[in-house]
C-alpha cells in the first residue's frame, strides 16, 4: 500500500463537473492498493498518517499533527501509484489490486482513518475519472509505502 500525503491549505475533487468533496487545511491522501495488501497494512499506515507531524508550530517547525491543527483529510484512490516503468514507455499496473480486492481495502482504510481522526474523512469516488485540485502548503509531500516499514 502506498500513500502520497500532501499538506494542503485546500483540496477538492470534481467528477462530471460536480464538486463531490472539498477540504480546507489538512491532508490530501492519494492511496494506491496492491493485490497483497492486508488489514495490517491499513492499520500501520493509518496510525502513521494520524500522528504524522508535518504542520508548523509557533516557531515554524514541523511539530504539529492533524489533530493539533483540527485539520481534515481527503482520500483519493490512485492505482497509478503502483506503475512499473521498467520496460518500454507505457506503464504497467500489474501490481495494482483489482477492484474486488481494492474497494474493500480502500473503504476499510477510510473507516480506520475516521476512527483515528474522530470525524468524517472526505473521499473521491473509487474508479471514477476525477479532477483533483489542491493548494500544496509548503510544499510538503510525504510518500509512505507499507512495504518499506523499516
Amino acid at each position: 500500500m502506498k500513500a502520497v500525503i500532501q499538506r494542503v491549505s485546500e483540496a477538492k475533487v470534481v467528477v462530471n463537473d460536480l464538486e463531490i468533496a472539498a477540504i480546507k487545511q489538512g491532508f490530501l491522501i492519494l492511496l494506491g492498493i496492491e493485490e497483497n495488501d492486508t488489514l495490517n497494512d491499513i492499520e500501520w499506515l493509518t496510525n502513521k498518517i494520524n500522528l504524522l507531524r508535518i504542520f508548523n508550530d509557533e516557531n515554524g517547525q514541523m511539530n504539529k499533527n492533524i489533530h493539533d491543527i483540527e485539520g481534515s483529510m481527503l482520500v483519493v484512490s490512485q492505482f497509478t501509484l503502483h506503475a512499473s516503468t521498467k520496460k518500454g514507455n507505457r506503464p504497467s499496473f500489474i501490481k495494482a489490486a483489482k477492484p474486488d480486492i481494492a474497494i474493500p481495502l480502500y473503504e476499510s482504510f477510510i473507516v480506520h482513518l475516521e476512527k483515528l481522526l474522530n470525524k468524517k474523512v472526505s473521499t473521491g469516488i473509487f474508479g471514477a475519472d476525477m479532477k483533483v485540485s489542491l493548494v500544496n502548503d509548503g510544499p510538503v509531500t510525504i510518500i509512505i509505502d507499507t512495504k518499506n516499514k523499516e
